[in-house]
């Protein structure tokens, strides 16, 4: 299949398949005789695979040992792996602790000004970023 097909198939634009394929993270296709590139369905499970880790907020570096882990297929490869995505979560739930955080400062902030306003009254919730108290 050609480059548009693939795009229509995995939901990703040829821009993003041959930046990948510049890359490494998908194998470079065959060549017709005219120089068109062909795909075929490695290329299609390959985005795929991609995709899902993307949709986990996995970056293209992880994306690259998870995939040199599959290919390496041995006990020390899936360690690597399970080791990566477990450093990952605790990433991903260090940064919801952050939002927690920011939630209830953004919430104190919104709490500073019933939201109408009057022509000479201050807004408290711009008093408050300006570091004054209402």
């Amino acid at each position: 299949m050609r480059i548009g097909e693939l795009a229509r198939l995995t939901g990703h634009t040829a821009e993003t398949i041959r930046y990948y394929e510049k890359s490494g993270l998908l194998p470079p296709p065959e060549r017709l005789p005219n120089n068109y590139r062909t795909y075929g369905e490695a290329h299609v499970m390959r985005l795929e695979f991609i995709r899902r880790c993307r949709t986990l907020d996995i970056g293209l570096d992880e994306i690259r040992l998870l995939l040199e882990s599959i290919a390496e297929g041995s006990p020390a490869g899936a360690d690597r792996a399970h080791l990566m995505i477990h450093r990952h979560l605790e990433a991903v739930e260090a940064r919801m602790r952050e939002l927690e955080l920011l939630r209830a400062s953004l919430t104190d902030l919104s709490a500073s000004c019933a939201g109408r306003h009057v022509a000479g009254c201050p807004c408290g919730l711009l008093e408050k970023l300006r570091g004054r108290r209402s």
